[in-house]
């Protein structure tokens, strides 16, 4: 009774927003349940029109990229040894493994028969890009959670797992870039096969190659609006100067992202384009609001120095991102006489898996050493506002 009394101490100590990520956890998590009880069918919106909807769109399509900061930053500064960007790993990396484990519980939601998700890893089918991304996630995921137990081993002191962990960096980096790469572009090959179902604003050969470097220019500026966010909600040092940096590499990618667009309409898609007035602004938003307005605005110096335009800039190429995701896995797919629209089961525990992935990621950087510049003389006396103020009540272990 006394530790059942502690944690409901420890909860009632929470920031508001803690606790109301929490509730809304609890309700996804019923509303989970439900899914399995009654199927797909009772509780989805999903028939032979659309059996992908809003779990694939969002949970999967979506988040697969939204957790890409991981590889990305991994290959900044492993592969291309820009140290100094090294305080922003560890957050990154959190952020992907939660991100994969969470698009791994979307999968298993979706999936008519979840009991035999295991069946792919005897009954392989190579020529699917389903096959492809099924098993780099399972890989990925895995690489993910190696990298994410350097700060759990030194949490708990494990000085020799320590050692090894950090002698795997490099290994591990390395496999994450390469595993990324092709999951990440198979997902667009996916609906290469969709030819005369996705709209042909966002069919072309070229999915593949513009799924990936999206991921990649949405991986920089997650991290961007993490680092931002920690910094102000949770007490954590302002990386200002790191995220400089990145803010420096976005013109790059984002541009070289508007130039395969604009290559991959004029010299690749067959029209017509606009014949349907809705997805022609969906389009609109999609590349001049997510995409081209934040290319330009990072193309300033003064949007790169300070925390708000950069975040500001950042926020608007991830709701590119999303956009673009459900443009192609759905609103591009869409028969105008057949709407579909998720039911509320489908939008709660997409809502519990977004709010699950946030507070994961407070409670582990509340407990776990991610933020540190140089983790073996960290002081966790620090207050952290969204606990109320409360210093971190774990010490560190030195090594």
């Amino acid at each position: 009774m006394s530790a059942i009394r502690r944690v409901i101490d420890e909860v009632r100590s929470f920031h508001w927003f803690v606790n109301l990520m929490i509730l809304v956890v609890c309700i996804g998590a019923v509303a989970s349940l439900l899914r399995f009880v009654y199927g797909l069918g009772v509780t989805t919106n999903l028939n032979d029109s659309y059996p992908w909807g809003l779990w694939i769109s969002f949970d999967v399509v979506t988040a697969v990229p939204l957790a890409a900061g991981a590889f990305t930053l991994g290959a900044i500064v492993h592969c291309f040894n820009i140290k100094k960007l090294e305080p922003l790993v560890r957050p990154a990396i959190v952020t992907g493994f939660l991100g994969y484990s969470l698009v791994s519980v979307g999968l298993l939601l979706d999936l008519g028969q979840p009991q035999r998700a295991w069946h792919v890893l005897r009954y392989w089918n190579l020529h699917s890009p389903m096959f492809e991304v099924s098993m780099c996630i399972m890989l990925y995921t895995t690489v993910l959670f190696l990298e994410f137990l350097e700060p759990v081993a030194q949490k708990f002191g494990w000085k020799v797992s320590l050692r090894l962990l950090r002698w795997l960096e490099m290994p591990l980096a390395i496999a994450a870039a390469a595993i990324s790469t092709l999951h990440q572009s198979s997902l667009g090959t996916f609906f290469l096969i969709a030819v005369d179902k996705l709209h042909n604003l966002w069919y072309n050969p070229l999915l593949p190659l513009l799924f990936w470097v999206s991921a990649i220019c949405t991986g920089m500026c997650i991290i961007i609006i993490e680092a931002t966010a920690s910094h102000k909600w949770m007490g954590q040092p302002n990386e200002g100067v790191l995220l400089e940096t990145l803010a420096k590499i976005l013109p790059w990618t984002l541009g070289c992202y508007l130039g395969l667009r604009i290559y991959s309409l004029l010299f690749h898609a067959v029209g017509p384009f606009f014949d349907r007035p809705v997805l022609t602004l969906l389009f609109v938003l999609e590349v001049g609001i997510g995409f081209l307005l934040p290319f330009l605005m990072f193309c300033r110096k003064g949007v790169r120095e300070n925390d708000r335009p950069r975040a500001m800039a950042a926020g608007l190429v991830i709701f590119g991102l999303v956009l673009n995701r459900f443009n192609v896995s759905m609103f591009g797919m869409m028969d105008p006489d057949n709407i579909y629209l998720p039911s509320l089961i489908e939008s709660l525990v997409t809502l519990g898996i977004i709010a699950a992935h946030i507070l994961f990621f407070v409670l582990i950087a509340k407990y776990f050493p991610i933020f540190e510049h140089h983790p073996e003389t960290v002081d966790y006396s620090i207050p952290d506002p969204l606990f109320q103020g409360k210093g971190k009540d774990v010490q560190q272990t030195s090594h």
